[in-house]
């Protein structure tokens, strides 16, 4: 495998190197350029983070889960080439006069979090460096630092990286279609597919495992579309969460809010949705809030299609219906009235892992309960509905007195485990509370925390 990228302003070709050797490592152990560093090495902390350039623009990832084949064609920074003739970068400078940092340890990342946002024009600071991890100055003045440089001019090699760049993405030799996506599935039954690899990275970071017959598909654009008719959304299963949270803001106003909460943004920018569907994971945030939606999976064997709705995707925990040599292609949400509320509890606002994730979606016609789809994910051993809630309130009249009955049928839907994130009693009185929540915030205008303006 044969693998070219721009590190640095300058071309490098690798050859002859595992398919899941991590950039971190390549950059550390092949480079010299241990400026970026190792923490958590599972995407969690933001040690590692560097700057990567593609045809869809420049956004901040993670190099200790990035595997080399993910940067063919594309363009990578790191901590040491930021300045200018000698000169720091303004963010560099603006850390150093706002005393923004003392280990030092995680600063690197810091910067090429903040050199990211500087070059994009993203000026929601918290957003960007949530995660960023820093245990010895407090974010104070490193959001301070942030801001400081934040309209200043920006260094002439992010338009020499951009030229350099286009040149490599005319020439990849990764799939660029979905036909030879189907190609080699079938010639790969077994095989794994690479999207953003914020799940199979730790396979190799965490459980050492040995991965085979991989096939890394940031190459194929038309897994990357969102495309709108009639009948509602059509979303390619290699759409990023981030690019999906901005671009279903007009649809759903609840769920950029909530996949705000996804992860980090350094994850947001490389995970996809169809990712995060296909790993089966109880505790996956999206497939909650597309079930609700009604959403159905586009599944592809060869040349055959075949649609299932999402929520029979998931059959029992680590068993999804997946065929060999089949991959999700997309991921269609009905067009209908925007009535969808997402609730995520865990023990800490940014990126953590849902205890429980509840989603809501309940129509009202003439002051009765015409359609009502709930999704749950964490539990059970997979997402899965509300199906004696939603009985216990379809047909009846939207008041208080309906929903303090519809409660007690959590009970019949879920029995929730106890483990390290929550209890089952925890968990249960939570949901029925979810259902509480979303009548009181829709009849009584009750805010959102994060709708509280100052």
């Amino acid at each position: 495998m044969t693998i070219e990228f721009l590190l640095n302003g300058e071309t490098t070709t690798v050859k002859g190197v595992p398919a899941t050797q991590t950039l971190l490592d390549y950059l550390r152990e092949n480079r010299g350029l241990t400026g970026t560093k190792e923490g958590c090495n599972e995407g969690d902390c933001g040690a590692c983070t560097v700057m990567v350039g593609d045809r869809d623009g420049l956004r901040a990832m993670n190099a200790c889960i990035l595997f080399l084949p993910q940067l063919h064609g594309k363009s990578i920074r790191t901590v040491e080439a930021v300045s200018t003739a000698g000169a720091p970068h303004p963010v560099q400078q603006a850390m150093v006069d706002h005393h923004a940092s003392q280990c030092g340890f995680c600063t690197p990342g810091f910067v090429m979090s903040m050199i990211t946002s500087h070059a994009t024009n993203d000026t929601d600071h918290d957003t960007a460096l949530a995660g960023n991890l820093c245990r010895c100055t407090g974010y104070a003045p490193i959001i301070r630092a942030a801001q400081s440089a934040q309209d200043t001019d920006k260094p002439a090699w992010l338009e020499g990286d951009a030229k350099a760049r286009d040149a490599l993405c005319a020439k990849p030799s990764h799939p660029t279609t979905i036909d030879a996506l189907a190609d080699w599935c079938i010639a790969h039954p077994t095989g794994t597919i690479v999207a953003g690899a914020t799940d199979i990275g730790l396979w190799v970071t965490k459980q050492l495992r040995d991965l085979n017959d991989l096939c890394f598909i940031a190459h194929i654009d038309a897994l990357k579309t969102i495309a709108r008719d009639a009948s509602g959304i059509t979303i390619g299963a290699g759409v990023t969460i981030e690019t999906l949270r901005t671009e279903l803001a007009s649809d759903f106003h609840d769920l950029p809010q909530f996949l705000a909460r996804f992860a980090s943004k350094q994850i947001r920018n490389v995970a996809t949705l169809g990712g995060n569907i296909a790993n089966g994971s109880p505790i996956g945030d999206a497939p909650p809030a597309l079930i609700a939606l009604g959403a159905k999976l586009r599944l592809r064997k060869g040349s055959a299609l075949r649609e299932i709705l999402l929520q029979d995707f998931f059959i029992q925990y680590g068993v999804q219906d997946l065929q060999p040599s089949e991959f999700v292609e997309s991921i269609f949400i009905p067009t209908q009235a925007d009535r969808l509320k997402c609730y995520k509890v865990s023990k800490r606002f940014d990126q953590d892992i849902s205890a429980l994730c509840g989603c809501f979606n309940i129509q009202i016609q003439d002051g009765k309960i015409s359609h009502c789809a709930i999704a749950f994910g964490g539990m059970a051993g997979t997402p899965k509905r509300a199906s004696a809630v939603e009985a216990a309130l379809i047909g009846q009249s939207w008041n208080r007195e309906t929903i303090t009955r519809a409660m007690t049928a959590f009970a019949d839907d879920y029995a929730p485990l106890s483990d390290m994130r929550a209890s089952s009693t925890y968990r249960l009185k939570t949901a029925q509370n979810m259902l509480m929540r979303y009548y009181l915030e829709d009849t009584e205008q009750t805010p959102r925390i994060l709708e509280v303006a100052p």
